[in-house]
């Protein structure tokens, strides 16, 4: 049965995905930087959010979207073509790590694979979009570091530990951490996930800020600037 989510200006319709729409995905769709005419890579698309937003917030960018799961594209073209950004979205099913040919890319965006251990979802495509068997982070900062411009910025959201590992590891691709905001669910919580930026230029300092969802039982302030241009009762 296929589930529905409705945003601000375009609406999002799961069939089948490993990953339906999530607080993950909005954050980073909604945090993400780009330039006016970006051409932007939305890897692991799934049903196609990170594009459509990426598509509403830069309205001259130009969007590839890449999975490698066949209903993951399927859906992430229905949401496409039922959007007003239709003409500069391009959803292909493709094996990233096989896409040799492929271009570079001014940003790229990514909510990636992070489990690296543990039991897996029985079904395969949850599995697949939760698990780091078929994408692991070496092969994630390699397709990164091949695909991205110099002067351009990659964009992830991960955990705190796996977010950590990336970040250090990513030494090893000549990439740098150029911004970094640190995401708990209230204030007294740990942190959760961290949303990163990587660069190929090393920064001459990285940005880092913390960002919190919750307090006293209602959405921070924060939190509702970033997300009010999608979220229905923002």
């Amino acid at each position: 049965m296929s589930k529905g989510f409705q945003f601000k200006q375009f609406s999002i319709v799961d069939k089948g995905c490993g990953m339906p729409v999530s607080t993950d995905g909005v954050l980073l769709g909604a945090w993400a930087n780009a330039g006016e005419h970006d051409t932007v890579l939305d890897i692991g698309t799934g049903t196609g959010l990170l594009s459509l937003m990426m598509a509403q917030r830069f309205p001259q960018s130009h969007i590839t979207a890449i999975d490698i799961d066949e209903h993951a594209v399927n859906s992430a073209k229905e949401n496409s073509e039922q959007s007003a950004w239709k003409h500069r979205i391009n959803i292909v099913l493709q094996d990233i790590i096989c896409w040799h040919d492929g271009p570079q890319f001014d940003t790229i965006i990514c909510n990636p694979p992070y489990f690296n251990s543990g039991e897996q979802a029985s079904d395969q495509r949850r599995a697949t979009a939760r698990h780091t068997d078929t994408l692991s982070h070496d092969s994630l900062l390699k397709v990164i570091k091949a695909h991205l411009f110099p002067h351009g910025q990659a964009h992830l959201i991960l955990p705190s530990v796996e977010a950590d590992q990336l970040i250090a590891k990513a030494r090893d691709y000549d990439l740098h951490c150029q911004r970094l905001t640190s995401v708990k669910p209230t204030a007294v919580k740990p942190v959760s996930r961290k949303l990163v930026t990587l660069t190929v230029a090393q920064p001459d300092e990285r940005q880092e800020n913390m960002l919190v969802i919750q307090e006293d039982g209602a959405y921070t302030a924060d939190f509702v600037a970033l997300t009010r241009d999608f979220y229905l009762k923002m």
